[in-house]
């Protein structure tokens, strides 16, 4: 490379502001709520829309006190067990029903789609041969979410590599907790690959970029309002800049 730089050759991605920008709930989600009942249970809804959502907020909390009272500092909940306990009606679905109803209400919850700039940069990575992987607080629907906005511009989820990938829904922690870089040093070990050799992109400090340089990975916060003179922030077309020195044998 002639510039000193470490090469990267593994590049691991926060998702919700980093790969996929989140908006807001579309305005007549109470609607689509209505809509959504109705075309999967029948009938009029029993519940509206804020009372559900406000019956889930407390069956995270429970689960949350009673991981943290077991040791675990970040606890992470599986999302359709936990509508699943407000709503009982859904274990009566298929198990395709049942996803499709999670999708649906995910998109009455928040608007996501491919950050700006992202796709040129992916795919610049994945040119010059760098592994891409993934570190997500995250659930179930996330994975469809990703999917859609990666295809939408000729890309796939599959983009991902499935070893380098952390889905805090299958653990049962999140970030920031330090396991989460731990399980993926080692997966990264597996295929050779150092933890120098290694970036963590993510909008956090707290939950992505402190930690994974406390494992020795480079890391770059993805900060659209960061200043010129920044380094090692920025939107995506800056990092694109940051990556030059950084890519190739």
């Amino acid at each position: 490379m002639g510039s000193g730089l470490v090469r990267v050759r593994a590049a691991v991605f926060d998702v919700y502001r980093t790969v996929l920008e989140v908006g807001p709930p579309p305005a007549d989600a109470p609607t689509r709520w209505r809509w959504l009942w109705e075309s999967t249970f029948g009938g009029r809804p029993r519940l509206d829309l804020e009372t559900f959502l406000a019956g889930c907020e407390a069956v995270v909390r429970r689960d949350h006190g009673m991981a943290r009272a077991r040791g675990i500092a970040y606890p992470e909940v599986y999302w359709p067990g936990v509508i699943a306990d407000v709503l009982p009606e859904l274990k009566g679905l298929s198990e395709r029903s049942r996803q499709a109803f999670e999708v649906a209400l995910a998109r009455l919850q928040h608007t996501t789609g491919l950050m700006p700039g992202a796709a040129p940069v992916l795919r610049l990575l994945l040119n010059s041969g760098v592994v891409l992987g993934i570190a997500s607080n995250a659930q179930p629907y996330t994975l469809h979410e990703l999917n859609d906005a990666l295809t939408a511009v000729g890309l796939g989820a599959n983009v991902f590599q499935g070893d380098l990938t952390f889905w805090s829904f299958q653990h049962g922690f999140s970030k920031p907790d330090p396991h989460v870089f731990q399980v993926l040093n080692a997966r990264l070990r597996a295929r050779g690959i150092e933890m120098a050799e290694t970036m963590m992109v993510g909008d956090r400090m707290d939950n992505d970029i402190v930690p994974s340089r406390q494992c020795g990975w480079a890391t770059f916060l993805l900060d659209p309002t960061a200043g010129v003179g920044s380094e090692g922030a920025g939107d995506w077309q800056r990092m694109a800049h940051w990556l030059d020195g950084r890519l190739g044998a």
